[in-house]
């Protein structure tokens, strides 16, 4: 994903100043998708607004603009947004950690698990939260666009919870055997 590309679907949702946009990546799309502050938004809108991809619909107080996306800044999003991503080399902490689970003990590696557990459990609620209050998703309304992306991430947490609950069922398990080995009378 690029800052272009999410600049041109926030304006083209929406016309908004670059203070409003830089508001928009201090909220949910900077807590779960991607962040950007206002030293990247504004070049980023200035370079937008030379390829013709966005322009100046209304010039405020203190040099105030706000941006709208135009027809070419549309067919852009479009594009980009029908195309398959690129195969990028990959780099997620997360998976990495989880790889890495083994080379820790078994009581780190339960407690590793169970944070994990805990977070997404919460997550997920937050969530849930936004998803009710906010109604259906209704394509092309900016609440719209942040419904679809909760219900996107609450999948994504629901699956990682299940997921770090079976992983600690399966530790457990396997201490099952060793521990009652352990108490076991010796045959004699």
């Amino acid at each position: 994903m690029s800052l272009q590309h999410a600049l041109l679907g926030l304006l083209t949702l929406q016309p908004s100043c670059g203070y409003e946009l830089t508001k928009a990546f201090e909220d949910d799309i900077g807590r779960y998708a991607w962040q950007a502050g206002h030293t990247s938004i504004y070049p980023e809108l200035n370079r937008l607004a030379g390829a013709g991809l966005v322009e100046v619909t209304h010039e405020g107080a203190r040099g105030s603009r706000t941006y709208a996306a135009t027809p070419e800044g549309r067919a852009e999003l479009r594009r980009w947004l029908m195309e398959p991503p690129p195969q990028a080399k990959v780099r997620n902490e997360m998976v990495l950690r989880l790889f890495l689970i083994s080379a820790l003990d078994r009581d780190d590696a339960l407690e590793l698990l169970r944070g994990i557990a805990d977070q997404t459990a919460e997550s997920a609620t937050e969530l849930r939260r936004i998803r009710a209050e906010n109604g259906p998703p209704t394509i092309g309304s900016p609440v719209g666009f942040g419904l679809l992306a909760a219900e996107f991430g609450l999948r994504q947490y629901e699956a990682v919870h299940g997921w770090a609950q079976w992983a600690i069922e399966q530790i457990s398990a396997a201490d099952q055997p060793a521990a009652a080995a352990d108490s076991a009378p010796s045959a004699r």
